[in-house]
């Protein structure tokens, strides 16, 4: 069996390439099937019309066309359809039902409906894209919204099999008439990987082995700035000899904000804003805390989400302080390997989080357990293994080895 990814966009500086797609494809070559992903290169322009190797998948990112985005777009889906087919695969699988390669799979659509031979369609999605979602956050023109919502709901009606993120996405999807054996639950998954080194991290910004650091790791969006002065100058008045180590950059300068709020709030010598990080040298400094904060504002587009960000604090055996809101409450147990807050409640927040910076041995049973439990559950091999499945299953390929 011969499958094509086809992506949202390029494979840098974004992460739905290498965070999902990528490690779905590995383990789907561990299991016989040839996997290429093709990409739409222009959020990595010099990559433009690039064929790498990735971890031994093949990544061609087609050749960008010339122009804006109105007079680029029908020659870039176009393209996109084109070096799929040239791959001559028996499943085309479409990662976010939007933009570039929506058009490519509408495309292809089409030209299965007027008799011409076509690879089996199948759709991915991870985010809610349409109004209240992405559409929402990102500063799209009106053509864009209207399409993107429309191809969110065109697309999966008419795929042979609908892969989501998340389990508010499983209903959505069903509520859009798709039966639930075309259906698969495929959440984030996790590789296991060796711990990072928290002290080179720490001698990075001064923090003696000694001090309590509290993280956290993100790209401010997510949740109520307020929310955050709040709960960071509440922990500083309780807890003054901790370190707030901020990993992420924003998108409207929050970080200024944050700045200015602790300031005001007397919590500024304690904030440590390290900003975009280098993927090499992350888990260091995820390693570097002993606590980790994931504040998650209860939305529809949070409800959508499958926070990989999440997956890696729990990956590197921090323990986490979460709101508990969509996926947060599968990937963690509240009381067990970590610990969950009502999503309007930073008082809760505060206290929990103090509570597991005073508390080495629960800050040690929740890391362990959190990061077990991750890699026993959402584990891109078993993950991998349900997918090949769900093709299988769909496509009447009932022989393992083809």
């Amino acid at each position: 069996m011969k499958i094509v990814f086809l992506a949202p966009f390029g494979i840098r500086p974004k992460g739905t390439v290498v965070a999902r797609m990528l490690p779905l494809a590995v383990e789907l070559q561990r299991l016989g099937r040839e996997v290429v992903i093709v990409a739409p290169p222009y959020t990595n322009p010099e990559d433009s019309g690039k064929t790498e190797i990735l971890r031994g998948v093949r990544l061609v990112n087609v050749r960008l066309p010339v122009g804006g985005k109105a007079l680029g777009a029908p020659l870039l889906a176009w393209r996109l359809l084109k070096a799929s087919l040239a791959e001559r695969p028996d499943i085309v699988h479409l990662f976010k039902p939007k933009g570039y390669g929506g058009l490519a799979a509408m495309l292809m659509l089409w030209f299965g409906r007027v008799g011409i031979r076509m690879p089996r369609f199948f759709l991915d999605t991870d985010d809610w894209e349409g109004r209240g979602g992405m559409n929402d956050l990102h500063q799209y023109s009106t053509a864009e919204k209207r399409l993107y919502a429309f191809q969110e709901q065109w697309l999966p009606r008419r795929a042979v099999g609908v892969t989501v993120a998340s389990r508010m996405l499983e209903g959505a999807i069903r509520d859009m008439g798709v039966e639930a054996r075309r259906l698969l639950y495929l959440p984030n998954g996790v590789e296991d990987s060796a711990l990072g080194d928290g002290a080179k991290a720490r001698q990075r910004w001064g923090i003696p082995p000694e001090v309590p650091v509290l993280l956290l790791y993100t790209r401010f969006f997510e949740f109520s700035q307020e929310k955050l002065h709040r709960v960071f100058a509440e922990v500083h008045r309780r807890v003054p000899q901790a370190r707030l180590l901020v990993v992420g950059k924003g998108r409207q300068n929050e970080e200024e904000e944050l700045e200015l709020a602790a300031r005001r709030e007397g919590f500024a010598e304690a904030l440590i804003l390290a900003g975009w990080v280098e993927v090499a040298d992350l888990p260091d400094y995820l390693a570097a805390g002993d606590v980790a904060i994931y504040p998650f504002a209860d939305t529809l587009l949070n409800r959508a989400k499958c926070p990989a960000k999440l997956t890696e604090l729990l990956r590197s055996r921090v323990p986490v302080v979460a709101d508990a809101v969509g996926q947060i409450e599968e990937y963690i147990e509240s009381g067990a390997t970590g610990l969950l807050c009502p999503p309007d409640d930073w008082q809760d927040m505060v206290d929990k989080t103090v509570e597991m910076l005073e508390n080495s041995q629960l800050r040690r049973q929740f890391g362990v357990a959190g990061r077990q439990r991750l890699l026993d559950r959402f584990n891109w091999q078993n993950l991998a293994g349900a997918l090949d499945s769900f093709y299988r299953e769909l496509t009447g390929n009932a022989n393992p080895g083809s």
